[in-house]
């Protein structure tokens, strides 16, 4: 790939994306945006951007950042985060909202919807402990293709063998052809929509969280993003709300809306919360 059509490329999908894009990945950009190329009639990626350059076709536009913002996702990946979600986070916020017994969930960059799937199956592990609260899981994503695959949820064997135990799978997926597919039971409990990171989640009318999964994306972003990516999640959570990010990412030196908790990695609080809960 040329050097202009790199860094006209580069600032595109950090302008509507915010995903960073060094020169050390030039080869992913090729290998993603090929069979778009090819698709229509294009013997380049070079060729392909060029296009977009002259033409600012918003289709071709999208077709493009989709492909370079479906990222790998699994289900119960790490596994810590639903665990925590049973044992601690949930009963926290529970206790925290008093009679309200309504709680909200956002998996954001929820890709074909391995986490709020594994989100809503730990729910429905915890209901006879759950006094009939009403449990809310909004999933979004930037990629409108991949949010229709996550609606579908229908998954191969081999996607249901990383990461889901037996068992679960057992309860909550029926054979569909080759696959499978979620059970409406559990798949009713997710409603997906539509939404860039670097929106407003307020005007897009999201609503307010309790509990925000945002894991594994702020890696892609530079600091600047990280900041105001944080800062918008901030601004929809409850006062007792919980933020989990993946393992190796954080909010230190980066957003004073949210704190540390002590003995955690990759779950924080907002700044004016007092303590986590010693539920276990």
């Amino acid at each position: 790939m040329n050097g202009i059509e790199f860094d006209y490329l580069r600032h595109l999908l950090y302008e509507r994306s915010g995903l960073v894009v060094t020169k050390d990945k030039v080869y992913l950009l090729e290998g993603r945006l090929m069979p778009i190329a090819r698709q229509r009639g294009l013997d380049s990626v070079d060729a392909l951007v060029n296009m977009i350059s002259r033409t600012r076709d918003e289709t071709l536009i999208g077709e493009v950042i989709d492909a370079m913002t479906t990222n790998e996702t699994l289900f119960f990946r790490d596994n810590w985060p639903y665990e925590r979600l049973r044992r601690t986070i949930l009963p926290d916020v529970l206790s925290m909202s008093g009679s309200q017994k309504r709680v909200r969930i956002w998996s954001a960059a929820c890709s074909s919807g391995q986490e709020p799937y594994s989100i809503a199956m730990t729910i429905a592990e915890m209901r006879p402990m759950l006094g009939g609260a009403q449990i809310e899981i909004c999933a979004t994503d930037i990629s409108p293709s991949i949010l229709n695959r996550a609606r579908e949820g229908r998954y191969s064997d081999f996607e249901l063998s990383r990461g889901l135990p037996e068992p679960m799978r057992n309860r909550y997926f029926s054979v569909d052809g080759e696959g499978w597919r979620i059970k409406d039971t559990v798949r009713e409990m997710v409603t997906f929509k539509s939404f860039n990171l670097l929106g407003d989640p307020i005007a897009a009318g999201l609503g307010t969280f309790d509990i925000v999964f945002c894991r594994n994306v702020l890696i892609y972003f530079d600091e600047a993003t990280r900041g105001r990516v944080l800062k918008s999640i901030a601004r929809v959570m409850s006062p007792w709300g919980y933020l989990c990010l993946g393992g190796a990412e954080t909010v230190v030196g980066i957003s004073d809306a949210f704190k540390v908790l002590p003995g955690e990695r990759g779950l924080f609080a907002l700044a004016k919360k007092d303590k986590l809960s010693d539920v276990a």
